[in-house]
């Protein structure tokens, strides 16, 4: 069947897919030396220690002239592990032990640029990039055996307590001024210990946390029907034991799996809180709402790879769904596996809006919440913050004419009222096309 059928705007999109023009793109220089790796003194005998038993570690830069009272403190993300076999796997990698922890290069990276230009309001603060080892949001707390016999050590909970006392007694205490983060996995963690953190300074330090990628949907079904990102998070609450992180409040009305959903947790928190979201976040989409799990359709696959093999059903989908082309767009960025589910395009669609309905709908809390914000976008991505691209550049993400570095720190700082941002549906935001895919 040739092509000609096919509607011009999603052969281009075809074209793109296949050219590899939807790779990642490149900004920024980084002209500064690396930070070097800290890790965490008496590790051991606080029990404060990576899947494989190493030391944890964080990277500190200092701040300087008037940001030197300041600073911002970030938790890595990195997904989870929910098995002894996972989680043993990843004490072979930087996520499960520090002996793979490398220096960090902090210039053009978002808001832990050192470049005022790119990072008006935290460029001089101390910033600390605290890596993720544990495998559960810096929460667990237990141990368990692999295979061969070994200890797999899950104290997230340690490694978090262990560090910011570390951090205190480097200078944290004196802080002024304080901005508490993370992005993904370390987003989680940053609205789990929201308050916690906040409690351990003085009233009169201006301390607010804020979570990139962080708000993770309880998705009631995938495109398969299943509840499969429920499952891995149950899994995760009972192999590390993350009870103790959970409030209280939630535990006594729901199953703890619940309460590890920021949907819960949000609810509880005192303390200020930002959140910065994809209404289509691509790390979610692309495994909770689409996991590789799914029986993917394998006949689309040769048409996939080659329109010219498209039947004459096919090309009428691809026809009909021209309207609908964010779906292919999506799963043109996924991984193999995702784009063949192609020919599932209206249980995908469906999916989508429901999928932002869900997250609006869960925000609705964070409108009455005084001294809150929220920056939700349309962009398909994950991450937003640690990119000059996303965080501060002329071809940043907007809304209300303004970009993510400019409300977050709108919003830090007092500058405006009402910091909370939810974008229209895709496709309707322009500023979203220079992002590179995930």
């Amino acid at each position: 069947m040739a092509p000609s059928n096919v509607p011009a705007a999603l052969l281009r999109l075809l074209l793109l897919a296949t050219s590899g023009l939807l790779g990642p793109m490149l900004s920024g220089a980084a002209p500064v030396e690396p930070v070097e790796v800290s890790l965490l003194a008496g590790a051991q005998e606080k029990g404060a220690v990576c899947l494989d038993g190493t030391p944890p570690g964080y990277h500190l830069q200092r701040g300087s002239g008037g940001g030197s009272g300041s600073w911002l403190i970030h938790l890595e993300g990195g997904g989870w592990c929910s098995t002894l076999k996972d989680c043993s796997g990843r004490r072979m990698s930087v996520l499960g032990s520090s002996n793979f922890m490398k220096p960090l290069q902090f210039a053009g990276h978002g808001i832990f640029d050192s470049d005022e230009i790119y990072n008006p309001d935290f460029y001089n603060w101390n910033k600390v990039y605290v890596r993720y080892c544990d495998g559960a949001s810096f929460a667990g707390d237990a141990e368990g055996q692999a295979q061969d016999g070994t200890t797999v050590y899950f104290r997230g909970l340690r490694i978090y307590e262990a560090i910011t006392d570390e951090l205190m007694q480097k200078g944290l205490v004196n802080a002024t001024q304080v901005l508490f983060t993370g992005c993904s996995a370390g987003g989680l963690a940053t609205i789990l210990h929201c308050d916690d953190f906040s409690a351990r300074f003085p009233q009169q330090v201006s301390v607010k946390c804020f979570a990139d990628a962080g708000f993770f949907l309880d998705v009631r079904k995938d495109i398969s029907g299943e509840r499969s990102f429920w499952s891995l998070y149950n899994r995760v609450v009972q192999l590390q034991n993350v009870r103790q992180v959970l409030h209280k409040d939630c535990l006594a009305n729901k199953e703890p799996t619940e309460c590890f959903f920021p949907t819960e947790i949000i609810k509880s928190i005192r303390t200020p809180m930002f959140i910065l979201n994809s209404a289509y976040d691509s790390w979610q989409i692309q495994n909770v709402l689409l996991p590789s799990s799914s029986s993917p359709e394998k006949s689309w696959l040769s048409c996939k790879d080659n329109i010219g093999n498209c039947n004459s059903t096919q090309i009428e989908v691809l026809d009909g769904w021209l309207s609908l082309s964010i779906c292919f767009l999506l799963l043109s960025q996924s991984s193999p596996k995702l784009l063949l589910l192609f020919g599932t395009l209206n249980n995908i669609y469906s999916s989508l809006i429901e999928f932002r309905n869900t997250m609006i709908n869960d925000l609705n809390i964070v409108e009455d919440k005084a001294g809150w914000g929220m920056f939700i976008d349309s962009c398909f991505t994950h991450c937003q913050t640690l990119f000059r691209i996303s965080w501060n550049s002329p071809t940043s993400p907007r809304l209300g004419n303004k970009n993510i570095a400019k409300v977050v720190g709108d919003w830090y700082f007092g500058r405006s009222q009402g910091v909370k941002e939810i974008d229209c549906q895709y496709p309707c935001n322009p500023t979203c096309n220079s992002l590179p895919p995930p």
